[in-house]
């Protein structure tokens, strides 16, 4: 009975075989880099807002304190999202002609917010706490970036829940005194690993990574 299948079939089939496991093994490797790039993530991409608000200007060149304009922050899960009357507290006063301000004086005469663009977007199965992070010295800098050199805002991380973990997993390394969560500027000593363990055992840090604590 003749052969079906040549010698050479043999080298055939280990080339295919071989070739699928490392073409499988490369797709995997392209989705992984693309679930963690800004184009999936969002990170480092400025929204077009209704107003072009600078965080620059006002916290980096004037010196807004954070909780001005996001009052709830130090109490509740939500930072807040100004009203309007904060705004127009000063620009009543100043640049009130100003075109790019039109919504501004818009929204405050109608009583109808402004459309705002949110930029940290957490996926709704995810539970964040502002509040409990202040207190726990966990500073705005550390999730949002140095928010008083950014002409618009972006997501200065990418969210992900490896993201939270690096926090979570060494809390030590991030936490600074309550007093300096506020602080842009504020940069850590070079025992911060000694002066953070000492904190985290002053707040009672508990940085829980169960999966409870995030998804309720």
């Amino acid at each position: 009975m003749p052969q079906i299948f040549g010698p050479e079939f043999n080298t055939i089939s280990r080339v295919t075989i071989f070739g699928s496991a490392i073409i499988v093994a490369f797709l995997f490797w392209v989705a992984e880099i693309l679930y963690r790039s800004p184009y999936a993530t969002g990170a480092d991409t400025a929204y077009v807002q209704p107003v072009p608000f600078s965080h620059e200007h006002h916290v980096g060149q004037l010196g807004f304190d954070c909780r001005y304009c996001h009052t709830s922050v130090e109490n509740s899960s939500f930072a807040g999202i100004p009203s309007t009357k904060i705004c127009m507290n000063c620009h009543s006063q100043m640049w009130v002609g100003s075109a790019m301000l039109a919504p501004v004086r818009e929204s405050y005469a109608s009583g109808r917010s402004i459309p705002w663009q949110r930029v940290h977007n957490l996926p709704q199965f995810a539970y964040f706490d502002h509040s409990i992070h202040i207190r726990k010295g966990v500073g705005c800098v550390t999730c949002h970036g140095r928010v008083n050199e950014m002409p618009l805002t972006w997501q200065a991380g990418s969210l992900q829940m490896s993201w939270c973990l690096e926090c979570h997993d060494r809390p030590a390394d991030y936490i600074r005194p309550r007093e300096q969560v506020f602080n842009m500027k504020w940069e850590a000593a070079v025992n911060q690993a000694e002066i953070g363990k000492r904190l985290a055992a002053d707040y009672h840090v508990q940085s829980r990574i169960d999966c409870s604590t995030c998804h309720r």
